[in-house]
Parts: structure tokens; C-alpha cells; sequence
């Protein structure tokens, strides 16, 4: 299994990865907002720059008001909400009920003091933690929470400088999974009243307002859009008031669901259904999540490779665009074909609200935009400079893309595109995805995510790697491989993925070609026999041929080949071209492999066997049986050790070790075989074999002249190839083949990388030192580090006990000699 999943890791070809955590940092910071149709939030974001810089524009920074609070999680900066100032705005209500929200509507624990500078918040998600920050920099402090209760203080609520602590009992919480989509918390206020808080993405939060807000509704998507654009994650806020009968109705019908020994989670999103329905909207927040250091990078780098890279999200179409574009999976040379359920059909069918006519009509038009952007795709790649193309479609599209009817042309339409972004997907969507690819294209996949709901797609992909993040270790857990970034894909791939494609293909045709070999010369050897079953060699050199005489050069070979060093491998990520195509281990290259060992095997039988005919040992009697047997094992043997050598790459002590070593193995035990006997062994036919042999000249001429001569055609073969039909990494090769060793250029690019302080640190560990010879101290030498450092044109500080010793050191008068 590991072998696999090491060969597979050079012939990725698609790759499947979740943004939150994975491209991005998931560090998060509520940055903007928007309540009753009015919005809120100063600032510009880092997709926003980037935007600016991709079409030309110049972006004038904004100073940030002198009270904005900047705090983890909260990167706010608009004075008409903080310090009680959203009582003088035209909806202080509905701004009131949105900061209860939330503080109310979430599964956070407080943890420490109950004061706002040192509480910490323990949060399911940062999503939570940071909308809880929120609401504390608001004047809605959560401080603490009992399994029945939370406990808030409220500021400025009543009159402006007024606090107030509030309980607000917690009466049912409806939680947020993949397929709802959103989080409501029933409550009471201390006045009795019950209000019903929902959270949740705007899909399914437009979904269940009641009609009256459609004044609302369409600022707020408006909104959306304009965050959504500048790459922030939006949610939705709603809220509604219960009437007490209502209510206790609904309860016990939740009861008997949450009680319920089978179905029970299905039985409560429908109950959930009833109750959240005819909700008031009362804004959206928006969260700024940074991509992580080095992720556009590695994506080009990875484009290059000829890696076509999905990005399956939650977040919203115009978010999830965005973020393509600030890390280069999408770019403006591209055509892109988006596939979106904001359409004025889809609209229209959903304001009449007939759940069968949306679903007809969603099907309808998912199916003419599939084949339309089809044709357009198709007529794209005849043309010779034809785009590079991009496909962007959202959940509620995919869920009937990848219907049986729908996924062919889904699947053909995404094939001929460089880049895809799914948004607005669910788990389960983004592991039918993946298997839509594996199974249905035939293609090595790749997922990666960092969180429990990327498991399903980290497992549905042939290689699955976790990012260790944020979001705790279950994706880690679920995975073949763990990295700690997106962009040390570029690493695992082209360098370790490459290299271990490249060692097991060797690996394996060296074995083939070992066994072949030896198996050729028993099979020439029947002929002269007519297939009497007489055999050629020694039971024991039949079995330790491939345990002791073959086996570590090969083990050697699996563990150090490598084409090229791991900068060039970056450096020229075109190279991993060649495992997606798998030119290492086409029919071709083991065609070659046993035409090599028919024609060694040819040479080594033949040669001997024509010489052996007439020859004779120093007593001069002719050779036998087991004297050719054993001068051909001898032979092979050699020329199979050395053909390692030949198909290596980098070639270290380790390889003449154990290639001089399975040599000198053979020739010690056939010393010892053939010169021990008693009554109760069998190898009398071999007995004193070797020493009659090595008593010949015939032996040393046959030793150096077959060898030669079997290893003559691959090393033409090779000379061939690498003149006129060569490969992509041997031309690499050629152009740094004078250029310093790879080892040290490896550490000239890490030495690179760093900042320059890490560079003068990784500097002055790489000087010169000397042991002290002053005796009492257990430092270096007083002045070797500042003297060689001054030599290599690098600051290097003194240290204190440098100080000390030369002040010990000073020289003092000589005593004058008595005479």
C-alpha cells in the first residue's frame, strides 16, 4: 500500500483542495457588516489589493478612525457601531437584535476571567470565535454559559453608558451541519419573550424569509456580492419572534425527534423545517480569512507541472472567484464558463416558492448552460492559441450536475478545463466530485483539506493529505500524508513524489530484468538438454541469487536515485510531466528491459558454453556441467551487480559498497560451498568447482570479456537515447552539468529563503570553529567567531564571556630572569 501511494505521488494529475484553512490562513477577523440594509466597515482587504494591482489601479489607503479597536478576530473600523453610536443610526433595533444575535446564537465556551481583556473564547470554529469577538467590541459581551443559560452584558442598550448584565435561557439549539447550512438557538429573554436566532449561509437563509422583507433582501444580496468580491466570507442573520403556544407545540414534536432511536438526525432537520420559516432578516456579516504565505506560488508552480487544481468551497461564488484570481488558479487570459443558480429563471421560480417547479427548472437550465459552455469549449480547443479554460459552479447547480443524466457532460466540460472552482458545496458533494474524476476520467487524484468536513473528499481521492491547522487533526488523521501549508505541496510532489515515481519504476524493471536474466540462461540451457528437466545450477545458488548476491544494490538504488536534485526539480516543474504520462513504465521500457535480458542471458550462456567446449582445467581434463554452471552464475552475477550502475543517476559510495560487496559475497561463499563436503550433503557435483576454475587463465579472460560485451548493448542503448531520443530530465541535466554540487545548491536556495536575520543566524553557524585552549573556560576561543565572520563579510556580534576572556588574557610584564 505505501508503495502505491509513493507511486502515485508523482503521477498526480488533479488535485482537489477546500479554501478555509487550506489556501487561506483561517485566522479570522470580522471586518465588515451589513444591518438593515445599510453596511458597515471601513478598510481594504487583501483581495481587494490584489484586484487593484491585476487591472492597473492605484488603491488609496484609508487611515482607520482614532477609536478603532484592532484585537484577534476583529479588524473592524467604522465609528457609526462602536461605543453605543448605533442608537443614532435608523434601525437601532434591528442593530440590537443583531449583536444578540451574535452573542447568543453560537456553541462557544468562555474560558478565564469574565472581563473583556482577558476571556478567551473556545470556539468550534474561528467563524464563531471571531462573530463573538464581535459582539463583544459591540457592547454585547458573552461571558458565561451553563447547559441552560448565557449570560451577556449589554451596554448602551437602555441609554448610552448604561450596563446591564442579561440571562437569556437557551431553549432548543437547531445545529449547524453540512446540509442545512445554518445554526438556530431558541431563546428566552427575561421578560418572557421568545425569539427564535438563525445564522446561516444566504442560499438558505433567503430561502425562509418571510415576504415582507424583500426591501431588505435585495440590498442585503447586494451586499453579499460586494463582500463576496472582496473575498470575505459572508453569513446571514435572521431572527423571529414565537408565539408561547406555537412554540410548546413545536417543542414537543423536537422532543420526540431528539429522542428518537432511529433516523433521529433526519427527523430533526424536519422538524427544524417547521419552525424555521417566515424569519425577519437582519443583515450579513463579513469575515476576512488571508491566504497563506506562498499559495499563488505553488500553484502556478504546480499549473506548470501540468496539475489541474479544483477548489470545492462553502463560501460564496463571488468569494471563492476572488480568491481564484488572488492565487492564480484563475487569470483574465482565461474563459471562464459560470454555471450559477442566480439566474432571473431560477429567481422567478423560487419567488413562486413550487419546490417541484424549482427543481425542474434548476435542471433545465443547468443542463443548457452545461452543453452550451460544452461547444464553446470544444471550439476553443481546435483553435491553435485557443484560451485556457475555467469552469465556476455552485452547490445548488452541482447537485443536479452530477445527476446520472447531467455527469457525463459535467465531467467532459471539466476535463477540458484548466481550473474549476466549485462553490457552495457540501462534504458530500466534494467527495462525489472527486469520484466523478477517479472513476469516471481514470485520473490519479489528489485531495487535501484541514478540516473534519474535507474527510469524505480526503478519503474519495487516491492520495489524501491533511493540513494540520486550525480546525483540529481529523483531516490529519484521515490522510496518507500531513503537511503543516498549501504551498509544501510543491515539495511532496515535484521533488518526493517525483523521486520515489522514478525509484519504484526502477526498482521494479531492475528486478524484472535481474530474474529474467538468470531465468533465460536455464531456459537456453533445455534446449541442449531436450527438455529432460536436468538443471543448470545449484539448488543453492538458485536460492540465494536473489537474497544475498542481488539484493542490496537494488535496495541502494530505491532509496537514493534521484534524476535530478530537489532546486532543479522546482525549478523545472515540467519534469513531473513525465510521471503524469508515465514514460518510466510504458510497454516500451519493458520491451527494452527484456530485450536487455534476453541478450545478456544470451551472451553470458553462449559465450561460456562455446568456450567451455574444447577447454580444459589445469589436470586437462574438459570442463563439466557445473564448471560452466558455475562460471555462467559467476558471470551473470557480475554483469546484473554492474548493470546498477549504469541505470543510476547519482551514483554514491553505498552503490560501490554493496555492488563490490554482492560480487565479493558470491565469490567468498562459492570458496566455502565448494570446499566443504560430507556424507550427509548433496553437493558433490560442485565440490571444489571454483578452485579448479581460478586455476585457470580461461577464468579471469571469460570474467573480464563476458561481463564487457553483455553490458555493451545498454550502454550503446543509452547513449542512443540520451543523444536522440531524450528524456526531459536528462536534458536538465545536460544544461547544470557543471554547475556545483546539488547538495550545496539545496542549501544555497533554503539559505535563500530565509530573512535576514535567519540568514546572518544560518551564517554564523556555518563558520569556522576552534576549541579553546585557555584553560577554566568552556567557550570558544576569544575573537575566532567575529575574525572568520569579519573575513566572510558578516556581522557577527560579541558575546560577553568573549569580553570576559580578553580582559583574563591581557598580556602582563614578563618577570626579568635571575641570573
Amino acid at each position: 500500500m505505501i508503495q502505491g501511494l509513493c507511486e502515485e505521488l508523482g503521477q498526480i494529475e488533479y488535485i482537489f483542495s477546500d479554501k478555509t484553512g487550506t489556501l487561506t490562513r483561517n485566522l479570522m477577523e470580522f471586518f465588515k457588516c451589513s444591518i438593515g440594509g445599510i453596511s458597515y466597515g471601513c478598510g481594504i482587504t487583501e483581495i481587494e489589493r490584489g484586484i487593484a494591482q491585476r487591472d492597473g489601479l492605484k488603491i488609496h489607503e484609508e487611515q482607520r478612525s482614532a477609536g478603532a479597536i484592532i484585537e484577534k478576530g476583529f479588524n473592524f473600523d467604522d465609528p457609526r457601531l462602536m461605543r453605543g453610536a448605533w442608537r443614532n443610526e435608523p434601525n437601532p433595533d434591528l442593530c440590537k437584535e443583531f449583536f444578540r444575535c451574535l452573542a447568543i446564537c453560537h456553541t462557544v465556551l468562555p474560558e478565564g476571567d469574565e472581563s473583556p481583556e482577558k476571556i478567551f473564547y473556545q470556539a468550534a470554529s474561528p467563524d464563531e470565535a471571531a462573530l463573538v469577538t464581535a459582539a463583544k467590541n459591540f457592547g454585547f459581551f458573552f461571558y458565561r454559559r451553563t447547559p441552560t443559560t448565557v449570560y451577556v452584558r449589554e451596554s448602551h442598550t437602555e441609554q448610552m453608558g448604561k450596563i446591564k448584565d442579561v440571562s437569556y435561557e437557551i431553549l432548543n439549539v437547531l445545529e449547524f451541519n453540512s446540509t442545512r447550512k445554518r445554526q438556530s438557538v431558541v431563546c428566552r429573554f427575561p421578560d418572557g419573550r421568545l425569539v427564535l436566532y438563525c445564522k446561516g449561509a444566504d442560499t438558505v437563509i433567503f430561502e425562509r424569509l418571510a415576504e415582507s422583507v424583500d426591501d431588505v433582501r435585495k440590498v442585503t444580496r447586494e451586499h453579499l456580492e460586494h463582500f463576496g468580491s472582496s473575498g470575505l466570507r459572508t453569513l446571514c442573520l435572521a431572527y423571529k419572534d414565537l408565539n408561547p403556544e406555537a412554540y410548546e407545540s413545536w417543542n414537543e414534536k423536537f422532543i420526540q425527534a431528539k429522542s428518537a432511536l432511529r433516523d433521529r438526525e433526519k427527523k430533526l432537520d424536519e422538524i427544524a423545517e417547521l419552525i424555521e420559516k417566515d424569519l425577519i432578516l437582519i443583515g450579513s456579516t463579513a469575515i476576512e480569512d488571508k491566504l497563506q504565505e506562498g499559495v499563488p506560488n505553488c500553484i502556478e508552480t504546480l499549473s506548470r507541472a501540468g496539475i489541474k487544481i479544483w477548489v470545492l468551497t462553502g463560501d460564496k461564488m463571488e468569494t471563492a472567484i476572488n480568491i481564484a484570481y488572488a492565487c492564480n488558479l484563475i487569470n483574465n487570459e482565461m474563459k471562464q464558463f459560470i454555471i450559477s443558480s442566480e439566474t432571473d429563471a431560477i429567481r422567478e421560480a423560487e419567488e413562486r416558492g413550487d419546490q417541484v417547479e424549482i427543481a425542474r427548472v434548476i435542471k433545465d437550465e443547468v443542463n443548457k448552460e452545461l452543453k452550451k459552455s460544452l461547444e464553446e469549449a470544444q471550439q476553443y480547443l481546435q483553435t491553435v492559441a485557443g484560451p485556457k479554460l475555467a469552469l465556476v459552479i455552485d452547490g445548488k447547480c452541482l447537485m443536479y450536475a452530477l445527476d446520472p443524466t447531467l455527469r457525463i457532460t459535467l465531467l467532459s466540460l471539466s476535463l477540458n478545463c484548466t481550473s474549476v472552482v466549485c462553490c457552495r458545496v457540501s462534504p458530500l458533494q466534494k467527495a462525489q466530485v472527486t469520484s466523478l474524476v477517479r472513476k469516471g476520467a481514470k485520473k490519479i487524484t489528489l485531495s487535501i483539506g484541514d478540516g473534519a468536513n474535507d474527510v469524505s473528499m480526503i478519503q474519495a481521492a487516491h492520495v489524501g493529505v491533511g493540513i494540520s491547522g486550525m480546525e483540529g487533526m481529523q483531516a490529519v488523521m484521515a490522510s496518507d500524508f500531513a503537511i503543516a501549508q498549501f504551498r509544501f505541496l510543491t515539495d511532496l510532489l515535484l521533488v518526493h513524489g517525483r523521486w520515489s515515481y522514478l525509484r519504484i519504476c526502477k526498482v521494479v524493471m531492475y528486478f524484472f530484468y535481474k530474474n529474467l536474466t538468470f531465468t533465460l540462461t536455464q531456459f537456453w540451457f533445455t534446449f541442449r538438454t531436450g527438455f529432460s528437466g536436468q538443471r543448470f545450477y545449484d539448488d543453492w545458488f538458485q536460492s540465494l541469487y536473489n537474497v544475498f548476491f542481488t539484493a542490496l544494490p537494488v535496495i541502494v538504488l530505491g532509496l537514493f536515485e534521484k534524476d535530478v536534485s530537489a532546486s532543479l526539480s522546482k525549478r523545472y516543474p515540467e519534469l513531473y510531466r513525465e510521471g503524469i504520462r508515465n514514460s518510466f513504465f510504458k510497454w516500451r521500457v519493458v520491451a527494452v528491459w527484456a530485450s536487455s535480458a534476453v541478450y545478456q542471458s544470451l551472451v553470458c550462456y553462449l559465450f561460456v558454453t562455446a568456450s567451455a567446449f574444447d577447454g580444459k582445467n589445469s589436470s586437462g581434463k574438459m570442463f563439466g556441467l557445473w564448471d560452466v554452471s558455475t562460471m555462467v552464475f559467476t558471470c551473470l552475477v557480475i554483469a546484473v551487480n554492474l548493470r546498477i550502475l549504469l541505470m543510476s543517476n547519482s551514483i554514491t559510495r553505498w552503490h560501490h559498497i554493496t555492488v563490490l560487496g554482492s560480487i565479493l559475497a558470491w565469490l567468498v561463499f562459492a570458496f566455502v560451498y565448494c570446499g566443504i563436503m560430507t556424507p550427509r550433503d548433496r553437493n558433490e557435483n560442485v565440490y571444489f568447482v571454483i578452485y579448479v576454475l581460478m586455476s585457470t587463465f580461461y577464468f579471469y579472460f571469460t570474467l573480464l570479456l563476458v561481463p564487457v560485451v553483455a553490458l555493451l548493448a545498454d550502454f550503446i542503448y543509452q547513449g542512443v537515447e540520451r543523444w536522440f531520443f531524450t528524456y526531459d530530465y536528462q536534458i536538465v541535466q545536460e544544461i547544470h552539468r557543471h554547475e556545483p554540487d546539488s547538495c550545496n545548491a539545496d542549501q544555497l536556495e533554503i539559505a535563500n529563503e530565509l530573512s535576514p536575520e535567519e540568514a546572518r543566524s544560518y551564517a554564523i553557524s556555518q563558520l569556522p570553529r576552534e576549541l579553546s585552549k585557555h584553560t577554566g573556560f568552556a567557550f570558544d576561543s576569544p575573537g575566532y567567531e567575529s575574525f572568520f565572520a569579519s573575513q566572510l563579510g558578516i556581522y557577527a556580534p560579541q558575546k560577553a564571556w568573549d569580553v570576559a576572556r580578553r580582559a583574563s588574557m591581557r598580556s602582563r610584564p614578563k618577570a626579568p630572569k635571575k641570573k
